[in-house]
């Protein structure tokens, strides 16, 4: 922000270098996820090894366009613009502190209006301290104390991930097509023959109502040295909203969910089996994602059992759920989690 020559487009540059191993980690992920074709031994390009404090290179495998290799970026970490901007940071707290400056020592910058109010123009104080990223930084020389209450106040204000509708019109994609992600759940055949079908199918949606609260949706995360497996593991990255506010009590770091593509109702195994998966340091909250319920009733009492006995949270949704939260997002334009928070308060009332 203060140095010369140094903007948005290098900081960007300089990031993508030192995470570069774990976004072409990334790629390959997404890449397997969606069938898109690597090639081997491609130049990885510089890579930070933060253990040994190096920069290394090797040969990894990656996508490769006809302008090159693709490096994959999570949509959570992207921003249109940087945290720290030296108009806000000159504007919101360098002329703030100026002014009072100039109202401490009573200067000739200091009107007296009619009411009895003093008052400093910006204009004026422009004028006297200058503009522009040199001033700038001359004068968070002279008045330190105003960049560190900058700074500060950024750390405690994190950015949150753009939205799906604020992506979509910036890289040119359409926006989530929600009749065709709810037909893809609530159209898949009941079975356990079509359990893999149903399993993608409920990622995409969740992946699309709770993004960007819940990002980073792993398929098949292993536990236990692979010795038992997650559906779907997503990373709570809430800011704001029911995931937030669940993060901020419970143990919840990550959100896990089992889907059941039955034909009948999951029971008490099937809640023994999302609780299993849950531990202090991963979570303790979960969702089960299955078609229907005969005795829904029966299945919440069921879920407030696992809460008392202080073995985790899990909420149920069936597809009449899904059906309600996609007509919630598109009603509002975001989801409100009404349903969700209503869920699990009762299991904790």
């Amino acid at each position: 922000m203060l140095v010369p020559g140094i903007s948005s487009d290098i900081v960007s540059d300089i990031a993508t270098n030192v995470i570069r191993e774990p976004l072409i980690r990334y790629t390959a992920a997404v890449a397997e996820y969606f069938g898109i074709p690597l090639e081997n031994d491609v130049d990885s390009g510089p890579l930070w090894n933060p253990v040994k404090r190096v920069w290394e290179s090797g040969y990894v495998k990656l996508p490769v366009t006809p302008h090159g290799k693709l490096l994959l970026i999570p949509k959570s970490l992207v921003r249109r613009k940087m945290d720290y901007d030296l108009k806000e940071y000159y504007r919101d707290y360098m002329i703030e502190h100026l002014r009072h400056v100039e109202e401490s020592a009573n200067s000739e910058l200091v009107h007296l209006l009619r009411d009895g109010r003093r008052r400093v123009y910006v204009t004026e104080l422009e004028e006297k301290y200058g503009t522009g990223k040199h001033a700038v930084v001359r004068l968070s020389r002279e008045y330190p104390d105003v960049l560190d209450r900058y700074r500060a106040d950024k750390k405690r204000r994190t950015s949150p991930p753009l939205s799906n509708d604020e992506i979509a019109p910036w890289v040119g994609a359409p926006e989530p097509d929600w009749d065709a992600l709810l037909a893809d759940v609530t159209r898949t055949r009941r079975g356990k023959d079509a359990a893999d079908d149903y399993h993608r199918a409920v990622e995409r949606m969740l992946t699309a109502l709770f993004y960007p609260h819940l990002t980073g949706p792993e398929i098949e995360f292993p536990i236990h040295d692979g010795r038992k497996r997650i559906d779907i593991r997503y990373t709570n990255a809430a800011t704001s909203g029911f995931f937030d506010w669940l993060g901020s009590r419970y143990p919840a770091p990550y959100v896990f969910v089992e889907c059941k593509n039955y034909t009948g109702d999951p029971a008490n195994p099937e809640l023994d089996q999302l609780a299993g998966r849950f531990s202090p340091r991963r979570g303790r909250f979960g969702l089960l994602v299955c078609r229907t319920f005969k005795d829904k009733a029966r299945f919440v009492d069921r879920c407030k059992d696992t809460a008392r006995d202080d073995r985790g949270f899990i909420i149920a949704l069936d597809d009449a759920d899904l059906v309600a939260l996609v007509a919630d997002y598109r009603a509002r334009g975001a989801l409100a989690y009404d349903v969700l928070q209503a869920r699990f308060d009762e299991l904790i009332n």
